[in-house]
């Protein structure tokens, strides 16, 4: 009864050894899917001598961002060694206060083309090999949309400014280059909302409409009329004593309403009178 148990006991534990752990086929696919080594060949050319070229190998491995994102800057890790007997070397007159520019090339995204990196400035004697960035490089871009690009390795410049490299390295057989997949997702801040039928609501059309007033003699008199009539009704407020109302007459009436008030005046003095005459007749 003890063997088997004992026999039992060793079998597990011979299989327990052998299977790897759960975790480690997918960390390993994980990498595989973001991080690329491939040698690339190149052909170098110097500013001062076109025709002399060197055939330089450079062991490059490009790390892929996760989380790219459109209209935000990504990065893109390079790190490069160089194959035995294929390095790049300075030419005679040697190189002082340089720096290695490193590209990667994108095709699939519109107005995304290439990522660029930058390493220190090294200076180099005549003949001696260009030292890579032992750390590697960081290269930066900005997609403007959203979309998958493939990515592969591109040109590597010697120089002191982008723009003026003294060296130049042109990739041989760039097509043949592995290409590698990068997602690039929409910034779900700037992204268009869409409306309730699922279209994306555009901006609206502008419309533009002209009319053309043509004005007449009889439209001018009118107007002129009309003007003047506004002027009389604003000076007639204006007028108006302070508490009352906002009629247009009052105090300063007509002479004909004038007349009026003076004849019942005296019609009302003359009764008046008469009514006095009388009294007196009477009394006496």
């Amino acid at each position: 009864m003890r063997i088997p148990a004992v026999v039992s006991v060793v079998f597990v534990g011979c299989l327990a050894l052998a299977s790897p752990p759960a975790h480690a086929a997918p960390l390993s696919v994980e990498r595989s899917l973001r991080v690329v080594a491939e040698v690339v060949e190149y052909e170098c050319t110097t500013d001062e001598n076109a025709a002399e070229k060197q055939d330089v190998k450079i062991n490059i491995e490009l790390t892929m961002p996760d989380d790219a994102t459109a209209g935000q800057q990504m990065s893109i890790g390079w790190r490069g060694t160089y194959a035995t007997g294929s390095e790049l070397r300075a030419p005679t007159d040697g190189l002082g206060d340089v720096k290695v520019y490193a590209y990667a090339a994108f095709t699939g995204i519109e107005n995304l083309t290439s990522a660029t990196g930058v390493s220190e400035l090294v200076s180099v004697a005549a003949g001696q090999i260009i030292p890579l960035p032992q750390t590697g490089l960081t290269l930066k871009t900005t997609s403007p949309n959203a979309g998958t690009a493939t990515v592969r390795p591109a040109a590597v410049n010697i120089g002191p400014s982008p723009t003026a490299p003294v060296i130049q390295c042109e990739v041989r057989d760039a097509t043949t280059l592995t290409t590698y997949t990068l997602d690039v997702a929409q910034d779900t801040q700037t992204s268009p909302t869409p409306s309730p039928d699922g279209t994306v609501a555009g901006p609206k059309p502008t419309r533009t409409v002209t009319a053309t007033v043509t004005a007449s003699v009889s439209d001018a008199e009118s107007d002129e009329d009309g003007l003047e009539r506004d002027a009389g009704a604003a000076q007639e407020v204006d007028t108006t004593p302070v508490g009352g109302a906002a009629t247009g007459g009052g105090g300063e009436a007509g002479p004909d309403g004038r007349m009026y008030v003076l004849t019942g005046l005296a019609i009302t003095l003359a009764a008046c009178a008469g009514l006095l005459l009388r009294r007196r007749l009477r009394s006496r």
